[in-house]
């Protein structure tokens, strides 16, 4: 029963009806902490309720199932493939709360839990993302390559790393290929950010103002706070890239409260030095400077 609600739950998810779907989730996980299922299962029914969470960019509840699968697998030690999944969840989640270090440690080891086995691929790609905010862009790509051989498309990860590597029409390029290829919300949700920022260093700005509209769009829809947060970063930054810079200073504000909010001092950081782009726009050096201070701390 629990197995069957579980699929369900995902099913009308991916069909729009989230709240319906979440709420199935809900009664298969009831069910799994009353320790009413066996091990099999409840190892099943976690996963696919922490990747719905993910899926919803429901931030929140991804962490706290996370941590409760964490102390399932403490207790479980034979269930190697839970474990080794759990720890690719655990590094996403840290990676958004700015714990780099022990991101990194919890993707190396999903990578030796879960080697030879699809799952790893995800593993693979936490490591790459890890490894491209960190500026090591060489083992960035390889763990890229090595996501995308496990199955685990590299995208929207390698374009940004690309443009990183100041490589912007080979960005813009992959990065219009994955919105393409992204044919349901959640999954078009994931990249449309990315395509954003590319496409303003692109000098895109008529595709990055359609996109950040169809990502508000798409926020409004699943109601996510960490959606509503990368929307309102991508609404600011076009906003300021159309050269609007009162608009944009209203949206960035509201974006960096939603990161904060969200416990994401990285992603906060960053619009931090829109602010100050912003701010040096309308003609106030010191509180662009302020802000960019700031964000330089952090």
């Amino acid at each position: 029963t629990a197995y069957c609600r579980a699929g369900q739950g995902r099913a009308l998810i991916r069909m729009g009806d989230t709240a319906d779907g979440v709420a199935l989730l809900d009664e298969a996980m009831v069910a799994v902490t009353a320790g009413e299922v066996s091990p099999i299962f409840a190892g099943f029914v976690y996963c696919v309720v922490i990747e719905a969470c993910q899926e919803t960019f429901d931030l929140r509840r991804a962490q706290e199932w996370t941590a409760a699968l964490t102390r399932w697998c403490d207790a479980q030690p034979g269930l190697v493939p839970y474990r080794g999944q759990c720890l690719v969840y655990r590094a996403e989640i840290m990676r958004h709360h700015g714990a780099w270090a022990e991101a990194a440690e919890d993707a190396q080891r999903a990578c030796e839990r879960l080697s030879g086995q699809p799952a790893v691929g995800m593993a693979f790609y936490q490591q790459a993302e890890l490894y491209r905010l960190g500026g090591e862009f060489a083992q960035a790509e390889q763990a890229y390559l090595e996501a995308g051989r496990w199955g685990r498309s590299p995208q929207p990860g390698l374009a940004m790393l690309r443009l990183a590597q100041g490589q912007v029409d080979a960005a813009a390029v992959a990065v219009r290929r994955a919105v393409e290829e992204a044919n349901v919300q959640v999954a078009k949700a994931r990249v449309l950010g990315p395509f954003v920022e590319i496409m303003l260093v692109a000098r895109d700005l008529g595709a990055a103002s359609a996109a950040a509209r169809e990502l508000a769009q798409i926020a409004d829809d699943l109601g996510a706070p960490l959606l509503r947060a990368t929307s309102e970063h991508a609404t600011g930054a076009v906003l300021l890239g159309a050269g609007d810079a009162s608009a944009a200073l209203v949206v960035l504000r509201r974006a960096w409260a939603a990161w904060r909010e969200l416990g994401a001092p990285y992603e906060a950081a960053r619009v931090s030095v829109l602010i100050g782009l912003a701010c040096r726009e309308l003609g106030d050096p010191e509180t662009a400077a302020i802000e960019l201070d700031a964000a330089r701390a952090v």
